[in-house]
């Protein structure tokens, strides 16, 4: 057991989160004005100007929308992103070191589900509650084989506890020998941020979707929530996969922040590789092909831990 830093220590997560997410959205939308043609420095300051629009734009509403509901829901998507990195370790130390870090990271991700659809559902809109709707369905297709990736590194382990699992990768990274899992894992993560390929629920068919109505404050705290979530799904592929913060040279802590960023740096690339993936044809995938792929990967991992 790995002693859990100070209380206060949590105040800095969000900041950490932020300035990981501020990073990912500049290049992503480098690489976005690179490929249309438009000038770099116009494209690296356009996440800072979108934010600074939606400061000052005014908010407007639907008609018997539930503003109560939907502002909740909106800062339940932020809060949900920032509580599910409590138990990522930092280096060696997590802000909160549970027993049950894993399962904790997990129900997060079911946090975020009802935040979007309570988001969707409260501006009175036949668009916002389709883009809801689809975030459920979209759960439905990944949440299975993400939760047997996560199941498939803490069997690795013997422990649900994150810092047993980042212990136990001491002499070998979980990715070495549960490549499908991290695969998996890693196609899980722009699924529950519903971001890149996996976007439909905010699609553009759909006017923006669960986002569609949203507007001003309202609009930068669900997008703020929604890049987090991406960031914190990254950073907790480290710990999983990719020995945490061990590494030569360097603190543990930066090791952290460097392999997030690697993370971070793959899925920006995939999403100019992978399509966007219509939900039912995901679903398909999912139950046919990641399911079994992950559940082999389980019994592998089980029998080795076994003939140790």
């Amino acid at each position: 057991m790995v002693d859990a830093l100070p209380w206060w220590s949590g105040l800095l997560l969000p900041v950490l989160l932020g300035a990981l997410a501020a990073v990912t959205a500049s290049c992503d939308a480098l690489l976005s004005a690179r490929a249309a043609g438009a000038p770099p420095g116009r494209a690296a300051s356009l996440p800072l100007r979108d934010v600074g629009g939606l400061l000052v734009q005014q908010r407007r509403r639907t008609v018997a929308s539930d503003v109560l509901l939907g502002r909740s829901g909106a800062l339940a998507l932020l809060a949900a992103a920032v509580f599910a990195s409590l138990c990522t370790p930092l280096g060696r130390w997590p802000v909160a070191d549970f027993p049950i870090g894993v399962v904790w990271f997990n129900a997060m991700e079911v946090v975020a589900w009802a935040a979007v659809w309570l988001v969707g559902w409260s501006a009175n809109s036949a668009y916002g509650l389709l883009g809801g709707y689809r975030f459920i369905a979209q759960g439905l297709a990944y949440e299975l084989p993400h939760m047997f990736a996560l199941i498939t590194a803490a069997l690795g382990a013997g422990s649900l506890r994150v810092t047993d699992i980042v212990a136990a990768q001491d002499s070998l990274w979980f990715v070495v020998w549960m490549p499908a899992a991290f695969v998996v894992y890693l196609l899980s993560v722009p699924a529950m941020s519903f971001w890149g390929p996996f976007s439909h629920p905010v699609g553009p068919d759909i006017a923006g979707g669960a986002a569609s109505e949203l507007s001003g404050v309202d609009r930068l705290v669900f997008a703020a929530g929604r890049w987090l979530l991406l960031v914190s799904g990254a950073a907790f592929a480290v710990p999983l996969f990719l020995g945490g913060g061990s590494g030569p040279l360097l603190p543990g802590w930066s090791w952290s922040v460097v392999k997030t960023l690697a993370v971070l740096a793959l899925l920006v690339w995939l999403k100019r590789r992978i399509p966007t993936v219509r939900m039912e044809r995901y679903q398909e995938i999912a139950w046919v092909v990641l399911i079994p792929l992950t559940l082999l990967q389980a019994l592998v991992v089980a029998v080795v831990v076994l003939v140790r």
